[in-house]
This record gives structure tokens, C-alpha cells and sequence, in this order.
């Protein structure tokens, strides 16, 4: 977003930084950190807010951050700010009762966690980043109502795939042409991969086994386009999604049935395969003559479809950007639409016996694919930001769609409470 750079410029030239919460202390948080002290004037992480401190000063020290000092209390963070001092703390309290406090950024990939944390800050009227999909493919929507009632921004991130597509898609919306698909661009997917198929990689990259998991097992790709297929009001062709091989992202139209894309109803959906192998695409149309002329001239094709794309997506370098939007222009990268049209739902990457616990998300159980949200209602479907803690019932084959009548919930959790809240909510647009 081009205004972002000359307003952060004025915020850095009036020495009136916009201050973060960090909230989690891994992979994305340590990029996260670097980039905003190293690289963004006019921001600064005044806290990083973690369940086990120590690993919060390292990533500030890694950030060349010295000093760093353990809090307890809002008052103290506030003192600290004023004094141009940075700190840690166990207590997200801590950051919802501070007044200095303008964004906070979610990513420790969690739900439960990450749901008390975005909770939190939205009813504190602060901004809030997530940059946790399986949160907001399970939650979004509820916490955007939220965000919505207290003036505040909810969204997804710059730069992760849900952001880079709906960018694009506001890109191409403004150019005149009608947005009719979007989706991610994957170089490998296995449904039955494992912590114990992916360790070796996931060691080489400082990464954890059952994140990388869920990277390659569709569980991610499949929140992902949940969360943009509810940032645009889109549907799915078919559970899981079409998801052809495809050379090219540019001529992916060839690689679709002929019927996937239409102007009665937007559709998400990936490409396996195709250059350049990262980034977002989306499909657009015109029937606008003069337009369809100039984009054959401009080697965009004959029409009345096209094919826009992103060759990247840099997420953790992006994120102070959405920081930036939502705090300077109240402008969400990605949020949801209203109710949920789609869903993540749960399903058997194995034949699980009754008595199983569920290990949730990149684990060895279940893996996730999306669904429209009127179908997993109406066939009762456990979203696979609930499964993680869940007991079988009875024994579920493999492939196998899980359903809430099918576990015993743990109790005591705050996003099943949530989640059916949001049930509640939405329930009069199915």
C-alpha cells in the first residue's frame, strides 16, 4: 500500500512511533521483531508477550534490542514506552490494560491462546493482527463482529497468501474488472504426511515438525483459503477444491474445467505445480469491449477471463504494513466479509480407533480441507480448529469427515464457546 511508507516516515520524523505487542516468541515472531526494529521507522515492538519470558528477550536481543527488562503490570509498560525502553511479560493483561498500546500482532499459531488473545485486545479496542490462520478459519468471523462493534480493525496479514490474493483482488476490482476467483499456488501436497515424514526438514529450518506438516498435508492451504474465501464472500467447487497440475500460473485457465470459474459465484481454489511456485492468483472478468481489446493488446488474453498474479508472498516482512493500515487508515488487508462461507473441516488421515485423542493440526490423526460453511453445518462437521484435544467416539475410517457427534469435546475451552456463539450468530444466513 503506497501511503503506508510517507506515514510512517511522518510517525518516525515526529517521534511518534506506532507501538506493538508481539505476541509469541517463534519463527514468525523473530522475523517479525527483526524487521520492525531493523528496517521499519515509525514502528517499534514496545513488548513481546510470551508464556516463557526468556524466549521473548531472546528474539528482542536477536533484534539487537539490549536491555530488556521483565514486567508485571500495564502501568509499568506504560512508563517504559514514555522512556523509549522495550520489555517482556507472561501476562497478555499486561498489553489490553495499557494505554500506549496502538496494534498488537498474534502469532503463535494457537487457538486457544491466540482466541484469548484476540479477544482481548479487540474488547480493549485494540487493533488486531493475526497472523494465525487456523485462528481466524475457525473464529474470523465471529471476531470481526467484534472489531466491527468496537471501532477496531481485525484482519489477517500482508503478505501470507490470504493477503496477497485479496490485495490483488482489490487491485483488479478497482481497474473495473469483476473478481470470480483466488487462491494459492502449492509445489507439493500429501495428505498422509507425518511430524515423522517432515522432521528431517523441518530440523534443517528451525521450524517445528507438525507446523511443516500441516504446510504440506493441505491443513494450512486449506484454512488459508478459508480465510480469503470468507474475506470475499467465496464458495468451493467441491470439498477440498478442484486444485489441478498446472505448468503456469498464467495459463492455468486451460488446467480448470471448463465451468470452474463464473460470474453468478466467486470460487477459491489452488494450483499444484505452476510457476513460479509461490505467491496468490485471481481470476477476473470483463465484458467490456474496449477493455477486452486493450488487455489482448497487452498480452493478457482474449477474454472474457484473466489471470492476475503475485510471484511472492514475504509474510513476516509484510506484516508491519498491516500494522500500518489498521492503525493509520483503519483498513483491514484481509478480513472477513460478514458470515462464513467457508470452513476448514476435520478429517481421518488414518483409520482411528474409538478412544483416540485427537493430535490437531499437522499431527498424525487429521488432516483439514475446506468446505462451505452451509454444507459443514448442515452435516454437523468438526472444524479442524476444534479437533486438537478431541476423543473419538467410535472408530472413524480413513478419508472419513469428522463430525461434533462423533468426539467428546474437552470441556472447559473458550473457542468451543466461541465457536458456538458464532453458530448462534450466523445461523440465520443459512
Amino acid at each position: 500500500m503506497q501511503l503506508v511508507d510517507t506515514a510512517l516516515a511522518k510517525r518516525a520524523a515526529d517521534n511518534r512511533p506506532i507501538q506493538v505487542a508481539l505476541f509469541g516468541a517463534g519463527f514468525s515472531a523473530r522475523h517479525i521483531a527483526n524487521q520492525i526494529t531493523r528496517h521499519v521507522p515509525g514502528m517499534r515492538v514496545a513488548i513481546v508477550v510470551n508464556r516463557t519470558p526468556e524466549h521473548a528477550k531472546s528474539i528482542l536481543e536477536q533484534a539487537g534490542i539490549n536491555g530488556v527488562r521483565e514486567i508485571s503490570r500495564a502501568q509499568h509498560l506504560d512508563e517504559m514506552i514514555k522512556t523509549g525502553q522495550q520489555c517482556i511479560a507472561h501476562d497478555p493483561d499486561i498489553v489490553f490494560y495499557s494505554r500506549n498500546i496502538d496494534a498488537i500482532i498474534e502469532t503463535t499459531g494457537t487457538i486457544e491462546y491466540g482466541a484469548k488473545v484476540a479477544l482481548g485486545a479487540l474488547s480493549a479496542h485494540k487493533h488486531c493482527i493475526a497472523l494465525n490462520c487456523e485462528l481466524d478459519a475457525t473464529l474470523g468471523p465471529y471476531l470481526q463482529q467484534i472489531a466491527t462493534q468496537n471501532n477496531v480493525v481485525y484482519s489477517n496479514s500482508d503478505g501470507d497468501e490470504p493477503g496477497v490474493a485479496m490485495n490483488l483482488s482489490r487491485f483488479v476490482t478497482t481497474l473495473g474488472l469483476k473478481v470470480v476467483g483466488a487462491g494459492n499456488l502449492k509445489t507439493f501436497y500429501d495428505r498422509y504426511r507425518t511430524p515423522t515424514t517432515q522432521r528431517e526438514f523441518a530440523n534443517a529450518h528451525n521450524q517445528n515438525p507438525k507446523a511443516v506438516t500441516s504446510f504440506v498435508d493441505g491443513t494450512k492451504l486449506s484454512m488459508e483459503t478459508t480465510v480469503l474465501a470468507n474475506a470475499l464472500g467465496f464458495g468451493v467447487r467441491k470439498r477440498g477444491m478442484l486444485g489441478p497440475q498446472s505448468k503456469d500460473v498464467r495459463l492455468c485457465l486451460e488446467d480448470f474445467p471448463s465451468d470452474t470459474f463464473s460470474i453468478a459465484d466467486g470460487v477459491v481454489d489452488f494450483l499444484l505445480g505452476a510457476a513460479p511456485n509461490t505467491g496468490a492468483f485471481v481470476i477476473a472478468y470483463s465484458e467490456d469491449p474496449a477493455q477486452k481489446a486493450y488487455l489482448s493488446y497487452l498480452k493478457m488474453g482474449p477474454g472474457p477471463f484473466y489471470v492476475f498474479h503475485t510471484p511472492f508472498h514475504l509474510p513476516q516482512l509484510e506484516v508491519p504494513i498491516t500494522v500500518a493500515r489498521a492503525v493509520l487508515f483503519n483498513d483491514a488487508t484481509v478480513a472477513p466479509k460478514g458470515a462464513p462461507s467457508c470452513e476448514a473441516v476435520t478429517m481421518a488421515k488414518r483409520t482411528l480407533p474409538a478412544g483416540t485423542v485427537l493430535d490437531g493440526l499437522g499431527g498424525y490423526d487429521c488432516y483439514a480441507l475446506i468446505e462451505r460453511y452451509s454444507v459443514g453445518r448442515a452435516e454437523n462437521l468438526l472444524p479442524m480448529g476444534l479437533a486438537e484435544g478431541c476423543t473419538l467416539r467410535k472408530e472413524i475410517e480413513k478419508d472419513q469427515a469428522i463430525t461434533f457427534d462423533d468426539v467428546i469435546l474437552p470441556g472447559n475451552r473458550l473457542i468451543d464457546s466461541l465457536y458456538e456463539k458464532s453458530v448462534d450468530l450466523f445461523s440465520k444466513y443459512l
